[in-house]
C-alpha cells in the first residue's frame, strides 16, 4: 500500500483512536512559537491541539470554484505558499477531507509536497476516511510521493474504517524519528490501548487487504453503502432548497442553505454568525441537527461559511426514513 517496508516495532504507533494519534503527533513535534498550517474547513480539534502545544495555527482555506462538487474545492497555490515561513513546523492535510468529502489529487498533493520540501516542513496526513471512496476514485497517500516518506506522519482510524468507532483504535506510521517522539507523548497520555481490540482489528485488516478490489471486499461494500446514503440525503435536502456539495468520500457534506433562508424566518435565533442562527432554527423547528460550518473555520475566514451547514449521511436507514418524513412535510409547507 505504501510502497515502503514498515518496521512494525519502530515505525508504527497504536493509539486510542485517530484523535490521540493526531494529538501525539502535534504535541511531539510542535514547540512553542512554531507555526502549523491548517487547511479550512478543518476537523475542529486541529487548532486546539496546536494551541495546547503552544504552537500558532496558520489558516488557508479551500475555495469552491464553480459547481456543487467537492472536487471544486481548491487551494490557491500562491495563497498556500504565502503561509509558509521560517517558523513553519508542520502542515496538516486531511484527505479524504472532512467536511467537504474532497479527495486530493496527485497534482494537489505534489504541490504541497514540493512546498514542504522547499520550506523543510513536516507533513501530518490525516487519512481517517481513506477507504470510504465513491465513484471509483482512488486515495493517494502522501508518503508514496517522491521523497515524502522521510517527512510524513500518516494517521489512520481502524474504528472509522470498520464501523467500530467506539473501540477507539487508531494508528500512526512513518519514519522512526517521528514515531519515537509520538511514543513519548502516548506513554504519558494513555500509555496503552485495549489489546483484544487491537488483535481483532489487525485480523480484520489483514483479511481485507488480502481481498482488495474483490467483490467480497468490505471496503468496496461500505463505500457502495455510503454512496447510496449520500445520494439519498443530498436529493432529499434539495427538495427544501438546501443544495449539497456532492462529496467524493467520507461521512459528511457541506450544504448551501441560502435559498431556503429567504423562505423562512430565523431572526429570533441568537448567534454570532448566520449559519449558527439557522442551525438553531432548523434543530428546534424541524428536528434536524446540522453543524454550523463556521465552527470549522478560523474567525478570519468564517465569512466563507456564512451560508453553509455540515450534514452527515452515515446514519441508519431507519434514521434516514425519519429524515425523509420530516423533509417531505417541510417541502409541502414551503409550497403552501
Amino acid at each position: 500500500i505504501t510502497q515502503h517496508k514498515v518496521d512494525a516495532e519502530k515505525e508504527i504507533l497504536i493509539t486510542v483512536g485517530a484523535h490521540e494519534a493526531l494529538h501525539c503527533a502535534i504535541l511531539g513535534h510542535v514547540n512553542p512559537g512554531d507555526e502549523v498550517i491548517i487547511i479550512e474547513p478543518f476537523y475542529d480539534s486541529y487548532p486546539t491541539m496546536v494551541k495546547l502545544a503552544k504552537g500558532i495555527p496558520v489558516y488557508v482555506p479551500l475555495r469552491l470554484k464553480n459547481g456543487y462538487s467537492s472536487r471544486n474545492f481548491k487551494l490557491d497555490a500562491k495563497e498556500l505558499e504565502s503561509k509558509f515561513t521560517s517558523k513553519t513546523k508542520m502542515i496538516i492535510v486531511n484527505t479524504p477531507h472532512n467536511p467537504t468529502g474532497k479527495v486530493f489529487t496527485y497534482e494537489e498533493l505534489n504541490m504541497i509536497a514540493k512546498l514542504s520540501k522547499k520550506y523543510n516542513t513536516l507533513v501530518l496526513m490525516d487519512e481517517t476516511y481513506e477507504w470510504m471512496l465513491f465513484d471509483n476514485l482512488k486515495h493517494i497517500r502522501m508518503n508514496t510521493l517522491p521523497g515524502m516518506w522521510q517527512r510524513t506522519i500518516t494517521i489512520g482510524s481502524s474504528g472509522k474504517t470498520f464501523s467500530a468507532t467506539g473501540w477507539k483504535i487508531g494508528y500512526a506510521y512513518g519514519p522512526e524519528k517521528f514515531i519515537e517522539a509520538m511514543f513519548l507523548m502516548h506513554l504519558n497520555i494513555d500509555a496503552s490501548c485495549a489489546t483484544p481490540l487491537q488483535e481483532a482489528l489487525a485480523v480484520v485488516l489483514e483479511t481485507e487487504v488480502a481481498r482488495l478490489n474483490q467483490q467480497s471486499s468490505y471496503f468496496l461494500q461500505v463505500s457502495a453503502l455510503l454512496q447510496r446514503k449520500r445520494d439519498r440525503l443530498v436529493k432529499l435536502f434539495k427538495k427544501v432548497n438546501i443544495n449539497g456539495v456532492i462529496p467524493d468520500a467520507g461521512f459528511f457534506f457541506l450544504a448551501d442553505y441560502s435559498k431556503l433562508a429567504k423562505q423562512v424566518n430565523y431572526s429570533s435565533e441568537t448567534g454570532r454568525t448566520e449559519d449558527v442562527k439557522f442551525s438553531k432554527w432548523l434543530s428546534k423547528n424541524k428536528k434536524l441537527l446540522p453543524t454550523p460550518a463556521s465552527s470549522l473555520y478560523s474567525i478570519q475566514h468564517e465569512y466563507l461559511a456564512e451560508k453553509w451547514i455540515r450534514l452527515s449521511f452515515a446514519r441508519s436507514d431507519e434514521t434516514l426514513d425519519e429524515v425523509e418524513e420530516i423533509i417531505n412535510e417541510f417541502s409541502e409547507s414551503l409550497a403552501e
